[in-house]
C-alpha cells in the first residue's frame, strides 16, 4: 500500500464549485478499486491551497483509476478551477505513531 498526495490551487470565487463537486464525487472516488482511504484537507494559510491524501493498494489501482471515466470527469471539471500547476507525490509510509 502506498499514500497519494496531491497539491491543489484554486482561483478563491471557484473553490466552493471544488467543494460541491468533490462531496458529490468523493464517495465514487473512495471506491474505485484499490482505494483504501480519501481525505481532503484546506491550507491554515492559505485557503487556495487544497490537498487530497488517499491510501491505494497498488500502484496499478492508482494507474487504473487515473485511466477511468470517473478520473477523466473529476479532473476535467477540477482543473478549469485551477489558478497554479497541480502537484503530486506518491509515498511510502515509513513510520506511524498512533
Amino acid at each position: 500500500m502506498f499514500i497519494r498526495i496531491v497539491k491543489m490551487s484554486f482561483h478563491e470565487e471557484n473553490i466552493p464549485k471544488f467543494i460541491e463537486n468533490f462531496n458529490l464525487m468523493k464517495e465514487k472516488i473512495r471506491n474505485a478499486e484499490g482505494n483504501r482511504y480519501l481525505e481532503l484537507y484546506q491550507d491554515k494559510n492559505n485557503p487556495c491551497i487544497f490537498f487530497t491524501y488517499s491510501f491505494w493498494e497498488t500502484e496499478q489501482d492508482l494507474e487504473n483509476y487515473r485511466q477511468s471515466a470517473l478520473f477523466d470527469d473529476v479532473w476535467t471539471f477540477t482543473k478549469k478551477l485551477f489558478n497554479d500547476k497541480p502537484e503530486a507525490w506518491s509515498v511510502d509510509k515509513l513510520v506511524s505513531l498512533t
